[in-house]
């Protein structure tokens, strides 16, 4: 019995002891997070996917009770929806934030940057040049408006903020009337924007009271990477070029393959542009109403060119809308570049590869060397069936009587796969019909 009580004892100290040194290593885990800095990187284009990045980080910070949030801001700017989320995150945030330009905050990172309680700006460094596109009389007004708000809040110049939106703002000892403000480092502190200039992110932490502390730089979940990677202009005209290569291998194939490759490069492209916030449900409805339209009029009704030339139309809209209008001049450089490159390869596919079993279905090779010499002669196959193996538009590929052969339709266009007859032989060229056409019951034609 007496075994048994000192068994329970040591049990008993053992459980407390687990739990002190349990408290002990929560408090230090906690003590050791309360001297954490998060770093944000606000990076390239203000996007949905940044914005959900600052979301998700603050949100974090707040619970496990990190000692402040720095953005590190190098930005030409962005979408205005995402620096609004970016803002409003930061407002509601429990711990500080606060801001360290290290090159530029413009358009869309200056709103950022000004939501901020405290400013650093390394010297060279810029901020401003926030005038919205379309720059309309409601688009000007309201994001002045969010601008002046901003710089309120934190205790900063309202003019100075609605200056670097409306060039009608007065700000005549940084601009003339009628332009858009951006300041330099120096004029932002004079102006009360920035709180002072430090030449490094360590420097900024010491300055806003936040010296000896463990930097953690946060980094993007794989979601938000891919809808950043995918959304750069480059790879969004790759993702184009492969979507535009794949409809023209479609058009002379019809075996679906390309087509598979069309839908899984444009659904990449609006899929992405729809999460960092570019695309929204007309540009969506767009591109899927342009796809269908364009394989329709291969697929189910060709030849009648209106589904494919309004399919065409509404995929261009799509894709031209996908970027934002504030990136529209550069939506026309990436699709044209995207238009040139689908053509040079095309180009280079069909001639580089013309004996390839594949490629033989996209063009129609002659070699002409110093053994050529003149066309076999078809005339056995003269009123010989088969079937179209391509689209006859009205040229194409056909099986006949076992072999491909180069034929010509009396003009009709034909699908692939479609029954024919030949109907004449004119040297190299041979005609074909499809054989529920009412003319094979006539009289075997001529020679």
């Amino acid at each position: 019995m007496r075994a048994l009580v000192n068994l329970r004892r040591f049990v008993l100290g053992l459980l407390v002891l687990a739990g002190l040194v349990g408290f002990a290593l929560a408090n230090r885990a906690t003590s050791q997070q309360q001297n954490v800095v998060d770093v944000l990187p606000i990076h390239g284009t203000i996007d949905e996917g940044m914005a959900h990045l600052v979301q998700r980080s603050i949100a974090e910070a707040n619970q496990n009770g990190a000692r402040a949030i720095v953005l590190d801001v190098d930005t030409f700017g962005g979408l205005v929806s995402a620096a609004t989320e970016i803002r409003d995150a930061v407002f509601d945030s429990k711990i500080p934030v606060v801001a360290y330009v290290s090159r530029r905050a413009w358009s869309a990172g200056a709103l950022i940057t000004l939501s901020a309680s405290k400013i650093s700006m390394a010297p060279g460094s810029s901020i401003g040049a926030a005038e919205p596109i379309p720059t309309t009389i409601k688009t000007i007004s309201a994001l002045r408006a969010e601008f002046e708000s901003t710089a309120l809040r934190n205790h900063r110049n309202p003019k100075i903020a609605a200056a670097m939106v409306d060039p009608n703002a007065d700000a005549p000892d940084y601009k003339t009337h009628g332009a858009i403000l951006t300041l330099n480092a120096e004029d932002a502190v004079r102006a009360r924007i920035a709180d002072n200039i430090q030449p490094t992110l360590t420097a900024a932490l010491k300055a806003d009271g936040l010296p000896a502390t463990t930097v953690q730089n946060i980094q993007y979940s794989f979601a938000e990477q891919l809808a950043r990677f995918a959304t750069d202009p480059i790879v969004s005209g790759l993702l184009l070029t492969l979507g535009m290569l794949g409809l023209l291998i479609e058009m002379q194939t019809l075996h679906g393959i390309a087509g598979a490759i069309v839908v899984g490069a444009f659904a990449l492209f609006f899929g992405t542009h729809l999460y960092a916030g570019f695309s929204n449900g007309l540009v969506i409805a767009l591109a899927v109403i342009g796809v269908m339209g364009i394989l329709y009029e291969l697929h189910v009704m060709p030849g009648h060119g209106l589904p494919g030339i309004m399919g065409g139309i509404a995929l261009l809209a799509a894709i031209l809308l996908a970027f934002g209008l504030p990136f529209f001049f550069i939506a026309v450089q990436t699709i044209s570049t995207s238009i040139l490159l689908t053509l040079a390869l095309f180009w280079v596919a069909t001639r580089a590869f013309p004996e390839n079993a594949f490629m033989k279905r996209l063009t129609f090779a002659g070699v002409q060397g110093a053994e050529f010499v003149t066309s076999s002669d078809f005339t056995y196959l003269r009123g010989q069936t088969g079937s179209a193996a391509s689209f006859l538009r009205p040229a194409g590929v056909a099986t006949i009587a076992g072999h491909r052969v180069d034929v010509l339709t009396e003009g009709d266009f034909i699908p692939a796969g479609t029954p024919v007859r030949v109907t004449r032989v004119e040297g190299a060229r041979v005609f074909v019909q499809p054989v529920n056409l009412p003319s094979f019951n006539l009289p075997n034609v001529k020679e």
